[in-house]
């Protein structure tokens, strides 16, 4: 990847789930540094994108590419995406029961170290590694040993997606929602991990719906997404109008 090259690159995308064309013409590009927040009614196809980053195997990609530093991902299984770098943090987080957050997040570890010829690690030195993590979320070592997501409230939930995303030191970071159902105190947190993590060999896409994670997390550019695909590009400031205008002012 050439110095200043984009990290990501959405060209003329068009997607669609049971005959229904969800993405049309979507274009977007993002460099490492960057942090993308994208915002727009239900039903918009923001959380459709999301997954289709990702890898999603329910949706049909009709037209376009999506090239991540410079090769297309089209035919590349989620979770060879996952190892070379994408991340998608859902919006609602699954649970595993009989499975603890412990071995699932030592397991996904050492799956990305396998796929870089690197040392796997034994589960003593796991504890080394995820004991530093855990402070940049919040979150007790306790919570390791419960099984994943299983009894978690929304908060922990969502604080255990960040938790993975810094684990694996992903370099492209899609949070769909990450902050629905949070109080301000989880928004806080989570908003600082976040944070923490951003450097600038990353990026991150943040698709919400609201203004307030925009509060505490600056985002770069803000995207308004509509009809399955990006209508209007601006600053901070246009979440803000947003907020207060709603969407029905931009088609005046």
């Amino acid at each position: 990847m050439t110095l200043n090259s984009p990290l990501l690159e959405i060209k003329d995308l068009q997607v669609s789930i049971n005959d229904n064309q969800v993405l049309k013409n979507l274009n977007l590009t993002i460099n490492k540094g960057e942090i993308h927040a994208i915002m727009g009614p239900n039903g918009s196809g923001k959380s459709t994108f999301s997954k289709v980053l990702a890898g999603h195997p329910a949706y049909s990609v009709l037209n376009g590419d999506v090239l991540f530093k410079g090769s297309s991902i089209l035919e590349l299984e989620p979770e060879e995406r996952s190892h070379l770098g994408i991340f998608l943090a859902f919006q609602y987080p699954i649970e595993i029961p009989g499975v603890s957050n412990e071995d699932f997040l030592r397991i996904a570890y050492n799956s990305k170290q396998k796929f870089y010829n690197k040392p796997e690690v034994d589960p003593i030195e796991f504890l080394t590694i995820i004991n530093d993590k855990l402070k940049l979320v919040n979150m007790s070592p306790r919570f390791l040993n419960r099984n994943v997501n299983e009894g978690f409230s929304g908060g922990e939930k969502k604080r255990n997606e960040i938790l993975q995303m810094i684990l694996l030191d992903s370099e492209l970071s899609i949070l769909d929602e990450t902050d629905s159902g949070l109080d301000i105190d989880a928004l806080r947190i989570i908003s600082n991990g976040i944070n923490t993590f951003m450097n600038p060999d990353k990026s991150i896409i943040l698709i919400t719906h609201y203004q307030r994670l925009l509060d505490y997390i600056n985002p770069t550019y803000v995207h308004v997404m509509q009809d399955g695909k990006i209508i209007k590009t601006g600053s901070a400031d246009l979440a803000q109008e947003l907020e207060q205008k709603g969407y029905e002012w931009l088609q005046n």
